[in-house]
């Protein structure tokens, strides 16, 4: 069943969603098609009740009628009609009754662990294979898509999946067997008093479903309103210095006010619309208890049916209808979990990241020099980023890249990273283009440090063994010293098993930046990818973030993302970039005396850093 205030989605082909969703079940189908039976027979015993307990009142109804009869139609005394009800009888029918809805109880119990077992590994099987399936898309996926419907459909998705798994499968399964099973049962007793009670069935079917649509459409609007309410909260949430320091309190109270309201209000109508279903149902189901009881009365008044038929047959039509209205509503509830489950699916189908060269390449004794030859590239394969893109790196050197917003440093990096592959050109490293080699043998050969610096929930040492785990205790020691952050871990109370928050809002931007330059002395890489990250720090850290970079890049060929042109002056080779295209390189001194555009760049800009 939906939950209150969950929209309910359709999936855009229920067919090929459904077949999906029961490929996917395989591995589990004997379980299931166990739970299936296990239903059905838990169904049919609790079918079985009402008719029991009609046979026990025929019996004592024929008893005391003979008891009465016997007496020359005088009402006998307890002792006379006790003797005369036949008790035996009596006992053995309620102890059937009692062993039918016991054994009913124990299937159900049964079934409900059995799918239960099912949802939860089905769960588990779906999350492992999204996780794998993200570890072999492409980057460019992620470029394209939000991180957080990429994390709704590992986490939501197959919640929804999982979790409506067992509740729909049960209640299909038990309210399809208990309406054929009932109305096998209320057509052996009476045709007429059948027919009777089937007249309310489409009454209730279409009020239900008028009232459902009309609820769906609020609990619809409600979740978008939600997701506003939410990220109003968030927004305001993270944002109390800026909040405060305009003054805009009582502004972000009263947009909070408005759209706070306006959910209450659709809320109110959704759960109205909502709670109808009910009253109408048991309404139209009362009404036809009224006729059933009329007919009935009058059948058993003319002889055609026994008073215990009648008992049965009220109680199956009040059993009756309960599964009616369940059907009717399990349908929402199958089009969220197929609506759900095609989200999933069609994330596992996405195209994987191109394979590696077999048989591929590798590289025995890296010294580091690298070539651009004729790269050109583009994300959408429309709009050029880089053109002709050349150049040739010796071993050692140390490689500054420069150019406004947009003229495609980054882009640079992701191609020599094979984060992405060029569209014509090729790159090489000592000789072998990166083409032939697998994708992680060349991430290997590449340390990074990032402009945005990541640090995951866990201890220093954790965070700064992450790029090589065999590193010792020594090791670490030795790197933290040489990025000038020892002195600073030393001084936490924990030292190096300090706890680093989950956003790493305890310790500042300038230490986190020298523990992952740390990081990557751990990992010892043979080359190095620099994202200059000291714009918003102080000087002094700036300064050891340069010292430890300096440490870094010494004897490693080193690709540096430079945003303070001051800071680059030492490179032994600055690419000015612009539009895509290298269109000055040389030294500092070289491009300054050239007076073109990198010239212009630094004197527009740093010029007060000589």
């Amino acid at each position: 069943m939906p939950r209150p205030g969950h929209a309910t989605a359709k999936p855009k082909n229920f067919g090929l969603s459904f077949k999906k969703f029961a490929t996917s079940l395989k591995p589990w189908r004997w379980a299931i098609v166990a739970s299936v039976i296990l239903a059905i027979a838990a169904a049919v015993c609790s079918i079985f009740g009402p008719n029991i307990l009609g046979q026990m009142t025929n019996t004592a109804i024929a008893d005391y009628s003979i008891a009465v009869e016997q007496a020359g139609g005088q009402i006998p005394d307890s002792e006379t009609l006790s003797a005369a009800i036949n008790w035996s009888k009596l006992g053995r029918l309620a102890l059937i009754l009692i062993g039918l809805y016991v054994t009913s109880a124990i299937l159900n119990y049964i079934q409900g662990v059995i799918l239960s077992v099912v949802s939860a590994r089905y769960a588990k099987k779906m999350r492992a294979q999204i996780l794998d399936k993200i570890s072999h898309l492409p980057i460019s996926y992620f470029d394209q898509h939000q991180i957080g419907d990429i994390l709704s459909r590992m986490s939501s998705d197959v919640d929804v999946v999982a979790s409506t798994l067992t509740s729909v499968l049960t209640q299909i399964i038990t309210s399809v067997t208990t309406i054929v099973g009932i109305l096998i049962m209320m057509l052996t007793i009476s045709v007429w008093l059948s027919v009777i009670a089937l007249i309310a069935v489409p009454l209730s079917l279409f009020c239900v479903s008028f009232v459902a649509k009309k609820a769906q459409g609020y609990f619809r609007s409600g979740r978008i309103v939600m997701g506003t309410l939410n990220s109003t909260i968030e927004e305001d949430y993270s944002g109390q210095t800026i909040i405060k320091a305009n003054n805009y309190e009582a502004t972000a109270i009263q947009k909070f006010d408005r759209t706070n309201q306006h959910l209450c209000e659709i809320t109110w109508k959704a759960n109205f619309f909502s709670a109808l279903a009910f009253p109408i149902t048991n309404m139209l189901t009362n009404i036809s208890y009224v006729l059933i009881c009329i007919a009935g009365g009058r059948l058993a008044i003319d002889g055609k049916l026994l008073i215990g038929s009648v008992q049965a047959f009220i109680q199956y039509v009040n059993q009756f209808n309960r599964p009616i209205t369940e059907v009717s509503q399990i349908t929402s509830s199958v089009q969220q979990t197929l609506a759900a489950a095609e989200r999933i699916y069609n994330f596992l189908e996405e195209p994987d990241e191109a394979p590696d060269a077999n048989p591929a390449k590798q590289i025995e004794a890296i010294q580091g020099a690298v070539e651009f030859h004729q790269v050109n590239f583009s994300y959408d394969k429309t709009r050029p980023i880089i053109t002709d893109f050349s150049v040739k790196i010796r071993p050692g050197m140390q490689v500054a890249i420069v150019g406004p917003t947009g003229a495609g440093k980054t882009t640079i990096i992701n191609l020599l990273m094979r984060f992405y592959d060029p569209d014509t050109g090729y790159i090489t490293i000592d000789g072998v283009p990166t083409k032939e080699m697998k994708r992680s043998d060349v991430r290997k050969l590449f340390g990074m440090v990032l402009q945005d610096t990541w640090l995951f929930s866990g201890t220093i040492e954790e965070n700064l063994r992450y790029g090589k785990t065999s590193a010792t205790h020594e090791d670490i020691v030795k790197a933290t010293k040489a990025s000038s952050i020892h002195h600073f871990i030393e001084s936490l109370s924990h030292g190096y098993n300090t706890q680093i928050s989950e956003d790493s809002d305890n310790i500042s931007a300038g230490e986190k930046q020298l523990l992952t330059i740390a990081r990557a002395m751990v990992a010892d890489p043979p080359m190095m990818i620099l994202d200059e990250a000291t714009s918003n720090v102080d000087t002094r850290t700036e300064q050891l973030i340069q010292d430890a970079f300096a440490k870094l890049t010494h004897g490693r060929t080193s690709f540096v993302i430079a945003h303070r042109l001051s800071t680059i002056r030492n490179s032994d080779l600055i690419l000015v970039m612009r539009d895509g295209n290298i269109v000055e390189q040389g030294t500092h001194d070289q491009l300054l005396a050239q007076n073109g555009f990198y010239a212009e760049l630094y004197n527009s800009q740093f010029a007060e850093d000589e």
